[in-house]
C-alpha cells in the first residue's frame, strides 16, 4: 500500500516535471526564434516565415537552426544603423531619470503612508490602489491636458514625470515598509531618533526589499513603455527603443529580430540581478506585523 502510494506522487511529480519543460519550452521558443532569425539572410526569412509575416506566396515554417548562417544582420545593426544607437541612448535618458524619481520621491511617500497616522490617510492609501489599478487608456487624456499646461509636451519629461509619480512603486513600497517591526521604530523613538533618522537608519535598510522589488518592475514597465512616448513626443528624433522596432519595414526582418534580442539584454541583466531582491520583496510583502 505505501509503495503505491510513492509510486502514485513519483508518477505525480514526473507529469508535473514535463508540463513544467513544455511551458517552459514555449517561453524559450520566442527566444530560439529570434536568435536564429538574427543569423538567417533575408532571402531565408522571405522562405521560411516570410508567408507568414511579410504575406509572401508559399506555406510558412521555421527551421530549429539557420541553413545559410550570417552575420549581415548585426553588421548591418552595429554598422549602417545610427538610428538605432540614438533610441537606445534615449531610452536611459527616460528610464535612469524615471527610477531615480521613483525612489527620491516614492519612497518617503510610501513610509509616510505606512507609519505615520494622521486623517485621511486610508482615503488617500485608497486613492493611491484606485489609481495604480487603472491603466493608462484611463488617464491619458488627464496627464495630456497637465503635461500640454505645463509646456512639456513633446520633451522627455512629459514621460519622465507620470512615471516618477506613479502609484504602482509606491503600493509595493508601502507593502514593504508595513514589514518594519513597530517595537523597533518605538525604541528608535525612545533613544531621541527623529523622523528622518528613523527612515533613513531604519526604514530604508529593512525596507530595502519592497523598494528594489518597486524599482525593478518600474525599470522594466519604464524600459517597454509605448503609449506614453507615443503619445506625449511627436519627434521621432527622442523616441525610445521600444517605438524602433514597429519603424523597421518587412524587408529587414533580420534587422528586427537582432534588434528584439538586443532589446532583451538589459531587462534580461536588470532581471537576473534583482531576482532575488524582487523575491525578497515579495516575501516582505506578505508579512505584516
Amino acid at each position: 500500500m505505501y509503495v503505491t502510494q510513492r509510486r502514485r506522487i513519483s508518477l505525480t511529480r514526473i507529469l508535473c516535471m514535463i508540463g513544467l519543460v513544455l511551458l517552459a519550452l514555449l517561453v524559450w521558443w520566442v527566444l530560439l526564434f529570434m536568435m536564429t532569425g538574427s543569423l538567417m539572410s533575408y532571402e531565408e526569412l522571405s522562405l521560411t516565415v516570410g508567408p507568414a509575416i511579410a504575406g509572401f506566396d508559399g506555406k510558412a515554417f521555421w527551421p530549429l537552426l539557420p541553413s545559410w548562417p550570417t552575420l549581415q544582420p548585426i553588421v548591418e545593426l552595429l554598422l549602417d544603423t545610427p538610428q538605432f544607437f540614438v533610441m537606445f541612448w534615449n531610452t536611459f535618458t527616460l528610464v535612469i531619470p524615471s527610477i531615480l524619481g521613483q525612489l527620491l520621491f516614492g519612497a518617503p511617500t510610501a513610509w509616510a503612508l505606512s507609519r505615520f497616522r494622521f486623517k485621511g490617510r486610508k482615503l488617500l492609501t485608497t486613492i493611491y490602489i484606485s489609481l495604480m489599478l487603472m491603466p493608462f487608456q484611463v488617464t491619458m487624456v488627464p496627464n495630456y491636458l497637465v503635461i500640454n499646461g505645463m509646456g512639456l509636451m513633446d520633451t522627455t519629461l512629459s514621460v519622465i514625470l507620470p512615471f516618477i509619480f506613479s502609484a504602482f512603486p509606491v503600493f509595493i513600497m508601502i507593502r514593504g515598509f508595513d514589514a518594519v517591526p513597530i517595537a523597533l521604530l518605538e525604541a528608535a523613538n525612545i533613544d531621541g531618533a527623529g523622523y528622518f533618522r528613523t527612515f533613513y537608519r531604519i526604514g530604508l535598510p529593512l525596507g530595502m526589499p519592497g523598494i528594489l522589488a518597486a524599482l525593478l518592475l518600474g525599470f522594466l514597465e519604464c524600459y517597454s513603455a509605448i503609449e506614453q512616448p507615443m503619445t506625449f513626443i511627436t519627434d521621432q528624433s527622442k523616441w525610445p527603443l521600444s517605438l524602433y522596432l514597429p519603424q523597421i519595414v518587412t524587408e529587414k526582418m533580420g534587422l528586427s529580430m537582432v534588434v528584439s534580442l538586443v532589446m532583451l539584454i538589459p531587462a534580461i541583466l536588470v532581471f537576473l540581478f534583482g531576482q532575488k531582491y524582487l523575491e525578497l520583496g515579495i516575501q516582505s510583502i506578505g508579512v505584516k506585523e
